[in-house]
């Protein structure tokens, strides 16, 4: 689940002959802000990918490489909920509701998953959502960074309409193999689960509700992953401006 942090809209044009009407863009002042933002978060998840390839130069191994970018990928993840500011406070147009929910569903793996059940941290497929949202995450910002400057490389928007097809089943596969690789911890440890009685007569079980979380993914990701590969084998410029999204790993 990434989010909104150029300034693009999520309006569709419905394929239609009709043109777009044209949003004005962000002042000069919130333009600046913006493309230091995300000029900051590409070299954050720079940062991310140098250290990864390094840690498997030294180690001769892709296990248990999420240590060697623990602290730069919390930091950087969570530096994405900015981008709900910017929904809200109007910077950018985009919806506050999807931006939240995109961004908080990778805040939550991060932290309530990743970092809070310690055991699934040496899973393989733990790498597997890293790699994948580190690249998504070069190429979103980079684009970003390029628009907001009006001098946008083909090669980075073809990308960013492309490499989806790869990057979303990978990353989302990632996502479930470690939450499943979390659910028996979490069930033995009775993590974040809230029993009766307790003075609120209020319950809550974790376990129960990754399970949940897990589900959630088969019906929103299978028709976010379509809804792309249709828009990106029409061409690059109609998913462009139909902004299907790629929702979690490349969104608008």
């Amino acid at each position: 689940m990434a989010a909104s942090g150029s300034g693009g809209s999520r309006a569709d044009n419905g394929y239609g002959s009709q043109q777009p009407r044209r949003r004005k863009g962000p002042g000069a002042l919130a333009t600046a802000y913006l493309v230091l933002y995300n000029v900051v978060m590409t070299a954050g998840w720079l940062v991310i990918a140098v250290g990864l390839v390094r840690a498997y130069l030294a180690k001769g191994s892709y296990h248990s490489l999420y240590y060697s970018i623990e602290k730069p990928l919390k930091f950087f993840q969570t530096g994405a909920l900015l981008e709900i500011l910017h929904c809200a406070f109007g910077v950018v147009p985009s919806s506050v509701v999807l931006t939240a929910f995109q961004v908080m569903s990778r805040v939550f793996l991060t932290w309530a998953v990743t970092h809070s059940v310690k055991e699934v941290q040496t899973e393989d497929s733990v790498l597997l959502f890293v790699v994948a949202w580190t690249i998504t995450e070069i190429i979103r910002y980079s684009f970003y960074t390029f628009s907001l400057l009006n001098h946008l490389p083909y090669l980075i928007k073809w990308a960013r309409y492309t490499l989806f097809i790869v990057l979303y089943p990978m990353g989302v596969s990632g996502e479930l193999l470690t939450i499943y690789a979390a659910l028996p911890f979490v069930r033995q440890s009775g993590l974040y689960s809230i029993s009766l009685p307790n003075k609120y007569n209020f319950s809550f079980d974790y376990y129960t509700f990754l399970i949940l979380v897990m589900i959630s993914y088969i019906p929103n990701g299978m028709k976010i992953w379509l809804c792309c590969f249709e828009m990106g084998n029409r061409n690059i410029e109609a998913c462009s401006k139909f902004k299907c999204a790629n929702d979690v790993y490349d969104t608008e």
